[in-house]
This record gives structure tokens, C-alpha cells and sequence, in this order.
């Protein structure tokens, strides 16, 4: 805490309350940190130089504090702290990138109250505090417009089924095996149509024998009774059934219930 000390007790005559000693802290610490006190209030005045002393009227309101400084890259910020009961909410707003910092502070936690001009007794956690006021102000107005952009790093290790967005290699490990074709293949596009029994998934010609569902027990080499009869379909052959298979088909005739005048071609 260099300086602070000396700060402290040339500014001791202006510190009347928890909060003025705080300010008094935080502005020590921007000091620290490179920047310059201009000035307080929102305007600017003229022939403004930067400063490690607090300028005049800075605590004429104790409930709100307004301080402007400057950076060594002359980057201006702006400072306020409102007393909110038992808290101070800093506000900092760096005018080359617009960025906003904000800092709460529990008075009762970091200020005592009791010995305010008593220097090596007024703060309970200097070091605590400090970081805080670094965590918040110091460390993020310092960086200006001419810092390289973070670039999203690249996802390492991530295993090859886990990635939706990842297209199969045209020539596959061993251990890989797409069910994609080659999409510079003359088939790509409608080759399940073109040749629906060369092993592709899909087709327009729909084989119940080769679909997956569960197929009715029947074996149409057999022959079926009343349609066709034994030895009509060549074994292994493709075979479209044209009928319901069976004597009872399952489900409802879609004409037990024909509309009166059915068979009345004039109707």
C-alpha cells in the first residue's frame, strides 16, 4: 500500500465518513494502477492535468462521488460511487470502448467506522479489497481498441460421433463406415431408385419381405388358398402381395357399409 498512507493523511481533514475513506482507497488503487484524477464532476474544465491527489470538492456530496481520470494511453473513464444504505456501488465507464465496470461494497465489511483518522486501523481487509477494486476496474479499462481479438479455440479431442456437423471422410478409416455414399458418386442422388436391391437404404419399390416390419407367417412359395396356388411364386423370388393375406384379414371391410343406390351407375 506505497502512497496510500501519504494520501490518506494529506487528505485526513476531508474524511468524515466510511464512504470517504473508501473513495479515498479506490482512488489510490486506479492511481496505482496508471491512471490520473482530471477532475470531479461529469464536465470537463480547462487545462485539466492528471493528478495522484484527489481534486477539490471531491466528497461535497457523500452520497454521491463522480471522479474522472485518464490512463498513460490517455483513455478517459468516469467514476461515480452512490451510498446505498450500508453498500457503496461503484460505476466506471470507459469512454474509448463504452465499456461499464461495476464494484459493490459493504461498508461495514472493509471500513471501520470507529477510526476513520486512525490510518493503520480505518481499513479491516486491505488486501481483500484491493483485489476486488483489480478484479473489477483496474484489470479491464487498461485494455484498448489496439488488442488482438480472442479467437474461439478450436475443440480438441472431440470424438468423431459426437460431432453433428462433421461429414464423413470420403475414404474411412477402417473403424469408420459411413452410410454415406460418395456424394461425387453417379448414384448419389435417387441411387436407391435406380437400383433398389444393391444394399441402399430407401427405394420406391416397397418389398414387405425385405422392409424390417413384422412380416406376416406365410410363406408365399406355398402357395396362398382361394388366390394362388403351390409353387406359383419361384423361391427367393420378390413377391408384392396384392391381397390381404388370409381368410380373415384383420380390420373392418371398407365396404360393409355401402351408401343407399352403391351399385346405381347413375348415381
Amino acid at each position: 500500500m506505497a502512497g496510500l498512507e501519504v494520501l490518506y493523511r494529506a487528505t485526513l481533514g476531508d474524511i468524515a465518513t466510511s464512504q470517504d475513506a473508501l473513495v479515498c482507497f479506490v482512488h489510490w488503487e486506479l492511481v496505482r494502477a496508471g491512471y490520473g484524477c482530471l477532475g470531479a464532476g461529469d464536465e470537463p474544465g480547462t487545462n485539466e492535468k492528471k493528478s495522484e491527489m484527489l481534486p477539490a470538492d471531491w466528497n461535497k456530496s457523500r452520497e454521491l462521488y463522480t471522479l474522472r481520470y485518464q490512463s498513460n494511453d490517455e483513455t478517459n473513464v468516469l467514476l461515480k460511487a452512490i451510498l446505498v444504505d450500508s453498500t457503496v456501488i461503484f460505476n466506471m465507464m470507459n469512454f474509448k470502448t463504452n465499456q461499464v465496470s461495476d464494484l459493490i461494497v459493504n461498508l461495514t465489511e472493509h471500513v471501520d467506522d470507529d477510526h476513520l483518522q486512525d490510518f493503520g486501523r480505518v481499513f479491516k481487509d486491505p488486501d481483500n479489497l484491493r483485489q476486488m477494486i483489480k478484479s473489477s476496474f483496474v484489470s479491464p479499462p487498461v485494455h484498448t481498441g489496439n488488442s488482438k481479438k480472442n479467437k474461439p479455440e478450436k475443440s480438441a479431442n472431440v470424438p468423431y460421433e459426437a460431432d453433428p456437423l462433421r461429414i464423413p471422410d470420403r475414404n474411412p478409416r477402417s473403424d469408420r463406415h459411413p452410410a454415406w455414399p460418395d456424394p461425387m458418386g453417379p448414384f448419389a442422388v435417387g441411387g436407391s431408385d435406380l437400383d433398389p436391391f444393391g444394399g441402399r437404404q430407401g427405394g420406391m419399390i416397397f418389398d414387405p419381405l425385405r422392409s424390417g416390419l413384422p412380416r406376416p407367417g406365410f410363406n408365399p412359395t406355398s402357395g396362398i388358398p382361394g388366390r394362388l396356388p403351390p409353387g406359383a411364386v419361384p423361391p427367393g423370388a420378390r413377391f408384392d402381395p396384392f391381397g390381404p393375406v388370409g381368410r380373415n384379414p384383420p380390420g373392418p371391410d371398407p365396404d360393409h357399409m355401402p351408401p343407399p343406390g352403391f351399385d346405381d351407375m347413375f348415381m
